[in-house]
């Protein structure tokens, strides 16, 4: 009899053979791994992307261009996910910059340089043999400045005031940019003005990334509040305009996304100099 009631009040101490206390430990376990999932995702799109990148025909470019898009859609859930729970880690920070530098860094580097550059045509011209030369130097600094861009942001954090906005494009961004043109195009550029063009935006893309110019985050908006009817109606419009029309309307939400924040700031610019001016 004594036997059972020590048990008894083991069981509400929580001792380690309390099932209740195990299966508590079990679930909180699990939501502690439950934002490493999508990261892992992450991951995975991006070494997907790589590969098929790697294929070189016009399938494969959609395929990886498709991957990172994904992946972009993984990266934001995690994050999402880990404040939702409650279980932000310093080692799910980092392994999420890892992960990103993968399938934001050097997937979109790596099918830059083949859709932009590999399937030139095989001339004597010396403007296409210097392309080819400097085609991975431009998607190495695409890289090099997406790795750049996370590290700052894993010691500075967000722009000062609050969670409204990033200092410098987001790396999903600047990857987003890339496959959506690629998804939007589909077919490989072919004639060397266009992959000159091509490579100067990969270098625009990776000093916007590691630049001060402010971007929209979307972390101050409370999507698990009651929203505006308006601002649903909108949602679901893009959501789909997305899924039906996907080439063109992620090409203009990407590419908008990227050049909303360069005008923002040029304003913010004009605006500072002409209040100094007349001060």
């Amino acid at each position: 009899m004594a036997d059972f009631e020590d048990k008894g009040v083991a069981a509400q101490a929580g001792l380690p053979f309390d099932p209740r206390h195990l299966r508590r430990e079990r679930l909180r376990r699990g939501i502690y791994l439950l934002p490493s999932v999508f990261t892992v995702a992450n991951l995975l799109c991006g070494y997907y992307a790589v590969v098929a990148a790697l294929g070189g025909a016009t399938h494969d470019f959609d395929h990886a261009a498709k991957a990172i898009g994904y992946a972009i859609l993984f990266d934001s859930l995690d994050g999402r996910v880990a404040r939702m729970t409650g279980t932000n880690t310093e080692f799910g920070k980092q392994f999420d910059s890892l992960a990103d530098v993968v399938s934001f860094g050097i997937a979109p580097a790596v099918l830059a340089y083949a859709w932009g550059v590999r399937s030139l045509p095989a001339q004597e011209s010396v403007s296409v043999q210097q392309l080819t030369q400097l085609g991975w130097l431009s998607c190495l600094i695409f890289l090099i400045c997406c790795a750049w861009r996370l590290a700052r942001f894993n010691v500075q954090g967000m722009a000062p005031g609050g969670l409204g906005y990033f200092v410098g494009m987001p790396t999903p961004a600047g990857a987003g940019v890339i496959a959506a043109i690629v998804h939007a195009f589909k077919v490989p550029l072919q004639d060397w003005r266009w992959s000159a063009g091509w490579l100067l935006l990969a270098a625009v893309l990776g000093a916007l990334m590691t630049s001060t110019v402010r971007y929209y985050s979307f972390k101050d908006v409370a999507w698990t509040k009651r929203q505006p009817s308006l601002a649903i109606v909108i949602i679901a419009l893009i959501v789909a305009a997305v899924w039906l029309y996907s080439e063109i309307a992620l090409f203009f939400i990407a590419v908008g996304y990227a050049s909303i924040g360069v005008v923002l700031h040029v304003v913010r610019w004009v605006r500072h100099h002409a209040v100094t001016r007349t001060a």
